[in-house]
This record gives C-alpha cells, sequence and structure tokens, in this order.
C-alpha cells in the first residue's frame, strides 16, 4: 500500500477543518436548502451558449474532438474555481477543448431540467466533432454515467470515452455509509439532496443512481476513487457492474486519499491525468 504524499495529507486537514456542516447535520441541510439560491457563473474564460444552455468554453474551436466536462458539487454548487481550472489543465495537456455546461441545480431545479439542456448540448456537439469524451467528477460523474446509460436508449451516437472521478452513483444512499473519514461530504446531506435532486423520481432510477442501470454498449471508461471517501464502495460496485456488462473499464484507487483527489493540486493528480491522457489518446 503505497502512502499518500506530503501535499494530499496537508489538504486533506485543510479540507477537514472546512467540510460543510449541512453535510452531517439534519438542521443545517435544512437550512441549506431552504436558503439556497441559484448562482451566477462569472469567469475569466469564454463563455459558450448552445440553445438554453450558457457553458464555459476552453481551447480552439477548431479541433475535431471535444470534452463535454460536467462539473460536481453535490447537484448544488456551481462551478467554482477549482473547476475552471481542471478544465483549463484538461485542454493544455489533451490539446482538445473542453466545454463546461452551467447546468440547473438543487434545490430550485431537478434532473430533468439538466438532462433536457445537456441533451440539446450534447447532440449540437455530436453533429459538429469527430470525437465526444465526456467528463465529470462527483456529481457530475454519476450524471455522465446516467446520461451515457440513457444514450443507449436512443439513436443518439454514444461517446468515445467516458473519465468519472469520484462519482454519486447511488444519490439514494440507502446502505450503512461510514463517512467519518471523508472531509468533504457526510450521509445526512447527501441523502436530503438527492431527494430534491431527484424531485418525484425514484431515488434508484437509474436517471439519477446510475448504480442501478444498464451499462452494455459503453464505450471505454476510466474511474476514480478514494479509499477514504464515502462513495468507495459504491463506485467498487458500479465498476464490478462495468465488468459484468463487459465494458472495457478501468479503476484507479487513491489508497488513503479523499473525494475528487485528482482535481487537487498533488502528486497523486498528476499520475491520474497520465492516465487520462494515456486512455484518451
Amino acid at each position: 500500500m503505497k502512502n499518500p504524499s506530503f501535499l494530499s495529507k496537508i489538504i486533506k486537514s485543510i479540507l477537514k477543518i472546512t467540510k460543510p456542516e449541512y453535510m452531517t447535520s439534519h438542521e443545517k441541510i435544512e437550512e441549506y436548502l431552504t436558503n439556497k439560491k441559484d448562482e451566477n457563473v462569472k469567469s475569466i474564460f469564454k463563455t459558450k451558449e448552445v440553445g438554453m444552455l450558457k457553458n464555459l468554453f476552453f481551447g480552439d474551436e477548431r479541433n475535431s474532438s471535444i470534452i463535454i466536462y460536467v462539473h460536481g458539487g453535490a447537484y448544488t454548487n456551481q462551478l467554482n474555481i477549482q473547476h475552471k481550472i481542471y478544465c483549463y489543465i484538461l485542454n493544455k495537456l489533451l490539446k482538445i477543448p473542453v466545454i463546461a455546461p452551467i447546468y440547473p441545480l438543487a434545490p430550485k431545479h431537478d434532473y430533468q431540467e439538466s438532462f433536457k439542456l445537456i441533451t440539446n448540448l450534447y447532440a449540437t456537439l455530436t453533429s459538429k466533432y469527430e470525437k465526444i469524451i465526456l467528463i465529470g467528477d462527483s456529481a457530475g460523474g454519476g450524471f455522465i454515467l446516467s446520461f451515457c446509460q440513457y444514450i443507449n436508449t436512443t439513436n443518439m451516437r454514444k461517446p468515445d470515452n467516458i473519465i468519472a472521478i469520484s462519482p454519486w452513483v447511488d444519490i439514494s444512499m440507502k446502505s450503512n455509509y461510514d463517512d467519518s473519514d471523508d472531509v468533504i461530504l457526510g450521509n445526512t446531506g447527501l441523502k436530503e439532496i438527492g431527494k430534491r435532486w431527484a424531485n418525484n423520481t425514484d431515488t434508484m432510477n437509474y436517471m439519477v443512481s446510475p448504480l442501478y442501470g444498464d451499462n452494455h454498449n459503453f464505450p471505454k471508461t476510466l474511474i476514480t476513487t478514494g479509499t477514504d471517501e464515502i462513495f468507495y464502495q459504491d463506485i467498487k460496485d458500479y465498476y464490478e457492474n462495468l465488468i459484468n456488462n463487459n465494458v472495457d473499464a478501468k479503476l484507479i484507487i487513491g489508497e488513503k486519499l479523499f473525494h475528487i483527489y485528482p482535481l487537487f493540486p498533488i502528486p497523486e493528480a498528476i499520475n491520474v491525468l497520465k492516465e487520462i491522457k494515456k486512455e484518451i489518446m
């Protein structure tokens, strides 16, 4: 077992101190969801509208490939500086443009709204680009997996690659979770957020929880997880589903690492970037 880097230990300690109270408190999550308003995303990066959806765009449009990056944030928080920097890095490293949709979020909106808008975005881009890569972290990672399962029920072209970073694959949160080692997320908050995101839909429906969906005919898929995150077992179970569905899948496990660790400036993240490049190129 490889020990985590010194830098990752420092970041983990900081995250533990700043972990949102609403993730572990019934009272705080109710207060958070009651007061939560839609966020405006401001950025120095280029914006691009497709249909009714505003997106951030990184790189040159004159390319035959494109990455659609669906950000995380527990389906309640918009693109932040960390996501923007990561999209910028992906563009520079892979020499592929990245488009990051600013999609509607809970509690004011639900998955159905975002599915419609991102479906329109995806259909538009497949008509323009030869190669489509779906990348998402956390909630966004779960979204792209559900979205690809949905694509399999349509006539749309499937993506060429999927990269899911610490994906939230079961918003029902029905398992017995130990969130004591997770420095970002908590069972109490996630369960309530999942209900809002699903709205009147069963939280075990594949369109919100890809753990229960069909992965046959999936493209090449790379998934990452940290052993100290609340989603660790669910992600391993989902990976086994991929293997059982004969998907060309790879799982990268960060020993003693935290949720979405590849998005942080640590040596382990560089190793994941190398694997992403190898997977796509």
